[in-house]
């Protein structure tokens, strides 16, 4: 069974950090694409970071050259590093993974592609 549980949201004022993290149990990461998502109040919920099994990464033109995303497979842990954050940013962070049966070798960042969500862990950012 997989379950994923996310940390490390808060508030922030814009220009500040945060680190989210993704415990994920029932989760081989050579089998599973992983990624971030996130949902602001009255909007969709829309991809922010992916990674493959080998460590490839995609992000959403917004976040770009501002958050890092990354893995720890020996720990089961998905990492979101957040720099230079903006009012904008502010939404409820999800973690997700995508069961891919063998290597992940694609960078699917649309919310459908996933299969297993996370709680969420609500980050808020002022200005």
């Amino acid at each position: 069974q997989v379950q994923l549980v996310e940390s490390g949201g808060g508030s922030v004022q814009a220009g500040g950090s945060l680190r989210l993290s993704c415990a994920a149990s029932g989760v081989a990461y050579n089998q599973y694409c992983m990624g971030w998502f996130r949902q602001a109040p009255g909007k969709g919920r829309e991809g922010v970071a992916v990674i493959t099994s080998r460590g490839s990464t995609r992000y959403t033109d917004s976040v770009k050259g501002r958050f890092t995303i990354s893995k720890d497979s020996a720990k089961n842990t998905l990492h979101l590093q957040m720099n230079n954050l903006k009012p904008e940013d502010t939404a409820m962070y999800y973690c997700a993974a995508r069961y891919s049966g063998g290597l992940c070798v694609g960078l699917y960042i649309g919310t459908a592609e996933y299969n297993y969500w996370g709680q969420g862990t609500q980050v808020t950012v002022s200005s």
